[in-house]
């Protein structure tokens, strides 16, 4: 491991800590403790004779997004896939042949905690104190039919970030079966960007900010970063005075827009994705936000705000997937697979999320925003009236279940 430790004097205060590492896989390695500051983590360390049983790394670091290098391959054939800190998708399905057959993947991860400033925390929630994505450490994910690592090394990055805020279709969902397109959006995009997914399950425009995430963005939120807004799914049930589409959640939008362009960032709203609600023709959706779509789309008009229309898109994607395959892009799953039957109509799976995070992609486009340039070469463009198809979707799940539904609904 090499740990360094730069000062530049004169251009920022003293003292400056410039996290570097590298690890050699190859070579043993220990399981983390803080003390040591690195080290396997989550499962035990891998063992030699089961080769295709995926395991965690972890490195204790500051909050900030860092650039990671990860050399895949080993003696054997191998199929990896990387994720970082809650499930967020990174690369997949990564094959070399044995031997010395090596391929090296380059991604940025972005790692925070709930320090805003000395006697100001953001207020996470009890479940979310066991997420990987609000610790002290940055953690990667080695999983797939034969995941195999060489090396990795990480450094600070400083790139553009796009900062996530929303409720539990955006949040890293830090367990299966759940998912969100928060998580998997990471994909599309290469070194240049970090992602930052500050969302939470049940949340609200207006707990979101009450929570104290909005300040904690704020924190490092900089010219030339993005601030996406996805709301509309739990502000329906808000029944204080005042509240509904057109008063308290536009007002609260409108704190977004304000506070994000004091920044220099840019603000875009994303309009809350469909619940699979058909109609009883069991073809089409029927509409369950109200008017809350609309009102945002208002707020947007009339400051000027991009907007990517989920609402109008994941309508286009659960009908073209029918009445029946449209479960399997939700966490709808029989007994016999979780000990408990499942059939949630709003939380995404791991396929229903990629498919969505494509759609949110496909908008950015739309809007013509700049930060597309940084999309992978692989990236293709995406009609949800033409989906994927579910059969051949390949996702290695991560060994962290939990049964219970997300907060929010």
């Amino acid at each position: 491991m090499k740990k360094l430790f730069l000062m530049i004097l004169g251009i920022v205060p003293m003292p400056i800590l410039a996290q570097t590492f590298d690890f050699d896989l190859t070579k043993p390695q220990p399981v983390y403790t803080d003390e040591a500051g690195y080290g396997y983590d989550v499962l035990p360390a891998p063992d030699k004779k089961k080769p295709t049983e995926p395991f965690y790394w972890s490195v204790k670091v500051d909050d900030g997004n860092y650039l990671v290098k990860v050399v895949l391959g080993g003696k054997k054939n191998s199929n990896t896939t990387v994720r970082a800190e809650g499930r967020r998708l990174m690369m997949d399905n990564i094959v070399t042949a044995k031997a010395k057959d090596t391929q090296e993947v380059t991604f940025v991860v972005n790692k925070r905690s709930p320090y805003i400033e000395e006697g100001k925390r953001v207020k996470i929630k009890d479940r979310e104190k066991n997420y990987l994505a609000w610790d002290n450490r940055l953690t990667l994910e080695f999983n797939g039919p034969m995941p195999a690592v060489k090396s990795i090394h990480i450094e600070p990055a400083n790139v553009p970030t796009i900062y996530l805020c929303g409720n539990s279709t955006v949040v890293d969902q830090n367990n299966e079966p759940w998912a969100s397109w928060g998580q998997m959006i990471t994909r599309w995009f290469g070194p240049e960007v970090a992602i930052s997914n500050h969302a939470e399950s049940g949340l609200t425009a207006r707990t979101f900010i009450g929570s104290y995430r909005l300040d904690k963005i704020l924190t490092t939120l900089k010219k030339g970063d993005y601030v996406f807004v996805e709301f509309g799914h739990n502000d329906e049930k808000e029944k204080r005075p005042g509240d509904g589409a057109w008063y308290h959640y536009q007002y609260q939008l409108k704190i977004f827009v304000d506070q994000v362009r004091a920044k220099e960032a840019t603000i875009v709203f994303c309009t809350p994705t469909q619940r699979r609600a058909f109609n009883d023709d069991h073809k089409t959706l029927r509409n369950t936000h109200g008017d809350f779509p609309a009102a945002m789309k208002m707020v947007a008009e009339k400051e000027n705000v991009p907007v990517i229309d989920l609402n109008a898109s994941t309508k286009v994607l659960f009908e073209a997937l029918g009445y029946e395959d449209s479960k399997r892009a939700l966490v709808h799953y029989p007994e016999e697979m979780y000990g408990r039957k499942l059939e949630d109509n709003t939380h995404f799976n791991p396929y229903g999320a990629y498919e969505v995070a494509k759609c949110v992609v496909m908008g950015m486009k739309q809007q013509n925003l700049p930060i597309v340039q940084y999309l992978r070469p692989e990236w293709q463009d995406f009609d949800p009236a033409q989906p994927d198809d579910w059969k051949t979707f390949q996702w290695a799940p991560a060994r962290i279940v939990e049964i219970v539904k997300p907060d929010g609904n």
